[in-house]
């Protein structure tokens, strides 16, 4: 299992983190983004719609209250948030198999609160904030890709 550490400093930093992730990303991937609140897993993965070649205009939105959002990019990307969730039962109702045994690359906030159902192949992604500005975003392969 490989891991890669990332510091940054700005929300900038953090997009260009999230664009090299994006550019080494394939159909099918799930991408399990973990993290306190306010870290940057949104500006993250904005970062990665732009590196998976979503236009630069397309605005990528934290999906809080409606749990999920599509974009169209050289692959569909689904960004889904699970914050407002707090059981199992809950996410499983959401029938989130299509979404993550299909062909897009699925971008999940709060993966932690759904790791029983993550598939067996998927890269996980904690952030930590140091102080204000710097972030911590360790990079792992779960499974044999």
């Amino acid at each position: 299992m490989m891991t890669q550490t990332f510091r940054t400093h700005t929300p900038e930093e953090t997009h260009e983190v999230g664009e090299e992730i994006g550019r080494q990303l394939q159909s099918g991937d799930v991408v399990a983004l973990i993290g306190d609140l306010g870290v940057g897993k949104t500006c993250l993965t904005q970062g990665i719609a732009r590196g998976v070649g979503l236009d630069p205009d397309q605005v990528v939105n934290s999906p809080s209250y409606i749990l999920i959002n599509e974009y169209a990019g050289r692959t569909p990307i689904y960004h889904i948030d699970l914050y407002r969730l707090q059981r199992l039962e809950e996410i499983v109702d959401l029938g989130l198999e299509e979404y993550l045994e299909g062909d897009g690359i699925c971008v999940i906030e709060w993966a932690d609160r759904m790791e029983k159902l993550l598939p067996e192949n998927y890269i996980q992604i904690r952030m930590a904030g140091e102080d204000e500005f710097t972030r911590t975003i360790e990079v792992r392969a779960v499974g044999s890709r």
